[in-house]
Parts: structure tokens; C-alpha cells; sequence
């Protein structure tokens, strides 16, 4: 974990910092790999966890929000699904937090000048294909203006209320085979996988979760079909 100005988060975070900090937000992210399924440290890539909101309450704000895409469902990998801003570090980049921010102008047209990094967290490797992933947490007081700047990889971008998110009515559990995780209902998208599992650890540990039903799964081909994410792969 790297702090870049873990003092200009506002109160509300300093759980989730702590979290950060204590390395307990890395080890639920980080699960142990299927067998078969080794990291694979030459395809790196970073995403944005842009969190916006009043920074003078010591709890979460009405207006905090969060940054996310809709992945074009043209894409060839991952199309449909919402996801953080976020990409491959090209050989370009200066360092991970570089790639992140590259990324979000790229897709959202974020301009990097607007937010403040306030940590890189630990690499997250995604299951399928042991492919690492590093979230940067950025924060700003207010949200950005954003667009859709690249049309060929998302469709919609869009802020959503944190309180919404944990609302117990937009959460479900998702499964498919052997494989069961979290998974959100956002502006009647499914939000699952990678992206749903740090949502999901970041409401955890930030103390912003309510109770919802952890009981009763539902299959993900079936909720995905009920969705509007129009996945293709």
C-alpha cells in the first residue's frame, strides 16, 4: 500500500484508510487462486475508485458518491459490465497511479488536476485469469464533470450514491458453478465480479455496510439477462 495524501481524505474514509493501512481490505480482496490459475505479473493493470463527498461529517455523507463505466458491450473483453475507470499499464506510464488516471481521462475524461489520490491499494488478482489489478482511491469534494469520451469502450459513466449502493434492496449474492460473490443493482445494471467484490469490501471495512441478505443466491446468467448490462461474452 502506498500513501500519495492520506490527509486530504475527508473523515468519513479514515475506516476505510485504516483498513488499508492494517492490510484487512487487501486479504478479503485478495483471495487465494483457483487451481490451475497462477498471477501473472506481466499483464498489470489499475483502476480509479473515485469517492466524492461533503468532507466536513465524520459519517458518510448524503452525496458521497462513486465513479463508474458501463463497458461498451462492443468490447472484445469484459463488455457489458460496469466497471471502475480503469485499464492495462501501458509501457508509457510512470507507475500504476499514472495508468489509473491516464485511463479515467481516457474513458470519462476525468482531468487528473480535478481529484486527489489518496492511496494505491495492494494488488487484487482477478480469478479467471490470475491478471493483477491495482486500485488507486482518489477523492474529491465534489463530483467531476465527466463524459463519455471514448464510445468505443464505455457507453455510460456516471456517479452513484454510496448510500445507495449499501442500500440492502440493491444487494444480492450471485453465482455460477462453483463461484458465488456479491453483486449490486446500479441504475438497473447488474455491477458483479471484480468491481462488486471491492464495493463490497470497501462498504465492509469502511463500517458504510447495512444487513442484507447474505442467504438466498441467485444464479448470475439469469440476473445478468434481467439486467440491462447487454453483456455479448
Amino acid at each position: 500500500m502506498t500513501h500519495f495524501a492520506a490527509h486530504a481524505a475527508p473523515r468519513w474514509m479514515t475506516p476505510l484508510l485504516h483498513s488499508i493501512d492494517d492490510g484487512s481490505l487487501h486479504r478479503t480482496l485478495d483471495k487465494a487462486l483457483p487451481p490451475g490459475i497462477g498471477p501473472d505479473p506481466t499483464k498489470q493493470s489499475a483502476v480509479l475508485m473515485h469517492l466524492c463527498g461533503n468532507p466536513t461529517t465524520s459519517t458518510l455523507p448524503d452525496d458521497a458518491a462513486v465513479l463508474l463505466t458501463h463497458r461498451s458491450p462492443r468490447m472484445r473483453k469484459h463488455s457489458g459490465q460496469v466497471a471502475f475507470p480503469g485499464g492495462r499499464v501501458d509501457a508509457t506510464d510512470r507507475h500504476h497511479l499514472d495508468a489509473a488516471l491516464r485511463e479515467a481521462w481516457e474513458e470519462t475524461g476525468l482531468q487528473r488536476n480535478t481529484i486527489t489520490p489518496i492511496a494505491q491499494l495492494g494488488q487484487v488478482h482477478i480469478r479467471v485469469t490470475g491478471y493483477p489489478v491495482t486500485p488507486i482511491l482518489a477523492y474529491s469534494e465534489e463530483p467531476q464533470e465527466v463524459h463519455i469520451a471514448s464510445p468505443a469502450e464505455v457507453d455510460d459513466v456516471f456517479y452513484f450514491p454510496l448510500n445507495e449502493l449499501a442500500n440492502p434492496t440493491n444487494r444480492l449474492l450471485v453465482h455460477r458453478g462453483q463461484w458465488r460473490g456479491p453483486a449490486f443493482k446500479v441504475h438497473d445494471y447488474l455491477v458483479w465480479g471484480f468491481t462488486a467484490g471491492v464495493l463490497h469490501a470497501v462498504l465492509q471495512h469502511a463500517g458504510w455496510e447495512i444487513p442484507w441478505d447474505r442467504r438466498t443466491h441467485y444464479d448470475l446468467s439469469e440476473m445478468i439477462a434481467l439486467s440491462r448490462n447487454n453483456e455479448q461474452h
